[in-house]
């Protein structure tokens, strides 16, 4: 296991590169960037002090040379910690992530349990009523989970969370917990905020995610080893449970490790319904104005979280499923 795990962090450091290089590259393409009109404000206004600016910038981007010099420059600061400086912010790259990266992974990985929690009983209550009132009822309600958009789902959630219970939605803390000190009142106060877009964000992964549970199982159910389990006598929960689910799981598994980023970029719009801190917004917004440095450190987040929870699945589908075994 652990030389296999060795083999797969070595096999993610050239997959980075390239995907380091694409995105530097495909920031730098459009003109006009942030760092651009920088340096021709700075110039208009000449004097000593712009001039030391210029230089300043020049040298820690590496603007006065080749493309590829100021890849390695930034690739290189990326590793030490330094990801630059956001010129719409006028802050630090770092230090703009570091606010919502904790909120936005709090959200993501409250989003997969709810997915999971409601997604893999339903899909596996669904395949053992097959075409049954119960198996109809869950398919309709998973095909309009999946065709309901998160944005719109949001502004029904915010509806009836405001009317029906009275409940602040919109951002993560009420009006008098923005810049309260931590506290038990503070914590349930986040929960209760957490829990409209962990169910709207949840809501279309859930019904697809039951499908695919649905249907795996479904297969497995009539598979060999199923009728060999039944005939032997073992309990019909038994065959199902240990047997059908643990095999039929494996693809969600693979599933799981690529959520995380999509939870991160799907959901920007409905971050912006419900002003959420969390990342999608700040990048979607530095995409808009291509704030280059901000916009190329959170697609390299995204693809380390990728390729992270692609190594996790992998790990995960050792455990599930005795089967797999990797040289």
């Amino acid at each position: 296991m652990l030389s296999f795990i060795a083999k797969r962090i070595m096999m993610m450091i050239p997959v980075l590169i390239i995907i380091s290089i694409i995105s530097f590259v495909i920031i730098n393409l459009p003109p006009g960037d942030y760092l651009t009109m920088k340096i021709i404000e700075l110039q208009n206004q000449g004097g000593g002090s712009a001039r030391h600016a210029i230089e300043q910038l020049e040298k820690r981007y590496g603007l006065d040379r080749p493309l590829y010099v100021q890849y390695l420059t930034w690739i290189t600061n990326f590793v030490k910690g330094d990801f630059g400086q956001s010129f719409e912010y006028d802050r630090e790259v770092r230090e703009l992530i570091g606010q919502r990266f904790a909120y936005t992974v709090l959200i993501s990985v409250g989003t997969l349990l709810f997915t999971w929690l409601i997604a893999l009983p339903l899909g596996i209550i669904a395949a053992t009523h097959q075409y049954s009132i119960i198996d109809q009822f869950l398919s309709f309600i998973g095909f309009i989970g999946m065709a309901t958009p998160p944005f719109l789902l949001a502004l029904v959630c915010m509806y009836v969370f405001v009317t029906k219970f009275g409940w602040s939605v919109g951002g993560l803390f009420s009006p008098e917990f923005v810049n309260a000190p931590w506290s038990w009142a503070r914590l349930i106060d986040l929960l209760k905020h957490l829990l409209v877009p962990i169910i709207v964000l949840g809501m279309s992964g859930t019904a697809g995610l039951m499908r695919i549970m649905r249907g795996n199982l479904l297969d497995q159910l009539g598979q060999q080893y199923v009728t060999t389990a039944r005939s032997k006598g073992l309990k019909e929960q038994i065959v199902i449970y240990r047997h059908a689910v643990r095999v039929a799981i494996n693809p969600l598994i693979t599933i799981a490790g690529m959520s995380l980023p999509q939870i991160i970029s799907g959901e920007t719009i409905t971050s912006v319904v419900l002003n959420l801190p969390t990342i999608g917004p700040l990048f979607l917004r530095a995409l808009i104005v291509q704030d280059m440095y901000l916009a190329g450190s959170i697609l390299m987040l995204m693809s380390v979280l990728l390729l992270i929870g692609n190594l996790l699945a992998d790990i995960a589908l050792v455990v599930a499923d005795p089967r797999i075994r990797y040289n």
